[in-house]
């Protein structure tokens, strides 16, 4: 049985880092008894975190390169061919994190397509270039969005749309790419990242009595990459301790 191989975007800090973490210390490859191994490689602009990354999990290889660059990600996915000849799993995870725009007043367009362009036209053109790959391992593909595709503050309308796309793009790639390879989506609500210190109030609001944390939606995302899923493709999974089925009125 050869190496899993699993690509995260976006895979040196947050969410990402943590995926890249989780997959290696409990993807399923890591504790066979055959001598094959979770191979995850994390995508990354960020050198120095993804420098950092590395010299924490060894495990983990890091390549810096843009993810809406196809002459960079390309490079990326010729490598992966050369040295293991398949792919098992695509996280599409990086993204433009902040969720808030200028005024649409106030709003340029060239803000409008540097948001998309990263949060969702790099991981049609991710899932494009990996298509091979994938088709040959009978992989999967993991899109990560937010709750903020199903519900807004003002003026998020770029990051929004950019992640309401995103669901909508899963369901579509899984009945194109489909059978060989499955779509799934996650979306994390407040996931505390950075392990910042929260009020009381940050926590009891949420229906399970706490703020996410980066296990939350890293497990689901092992999961979506395993055979228990088989039958899943298409579907979003919202992460987000219940918030989003929460009905809240100014009292």
């Amino acid at each position: 049985m050869a190496n899993q191989v699993i690509l995260v975007t976006g895979g040196a800090n947050g969410i990402g880092k943590g995926i890249c973490e989780f997959l290696v210390k409990n993807s399923p490859a890591i504790n066979s008894t055959s001598g094959n191994e979770t191979i995850v490689i994390a995508v990354d602009i960020d050198e120095n975190a993804g420098f950092k990354l590395v010299s924490e999990e060894p495990r983990i290889r890091f390549r810096c390169a843009d993810v809406s660059n196809e002459t960079e990600m390309s490079l990326i996915i010729n490598e992966i061919t050369t040295q293991y000849g398949h792919l098992n799993g695509l996280i599409n995870n990086a993204a433009i994190s902040n969720p808030y725009n200028s005024p649409l007043e106030e709003l340029d367009l060239i803000e409008w397509h540097r948001v998309l362009n990263i949060n969702l036209t790099a991981p049609l053109l991710m899932s494009k270039l990996c298509l091979p790959l994938l088709r040959k391992a009978r992989g999967s593909i993991v899109n990560i969005s937010s709750t903020r595709a199903q519900q807004s503050e003002p003026n998020t309308e770029l990051y929004s749309a950019s992640k309401g796309g995103l669901v909508a793009l899963t369901h579509a790639l899984a009945n194109s790419l489909g059978p060989e390879i499955r779509v799934n989506c996650v979306s994390p609500g407040w996931v505390n990242t950075t392990n910042e210190l929260l009020r009381d109030i940050d926590s009891s609001q949420h229906p399970v009595g706490r703020v996410g944390d980066i296990t939350d939606t890293a497990a689901i995302v092992n999961f979506l990459l395993s055979e228990q899923s088989g039958f899943i493709t298409g579907q979003n999974f919202t992460v987000d301790g219940g918030m989003t089925k929460k009905m809240i009125y100014v009292e």
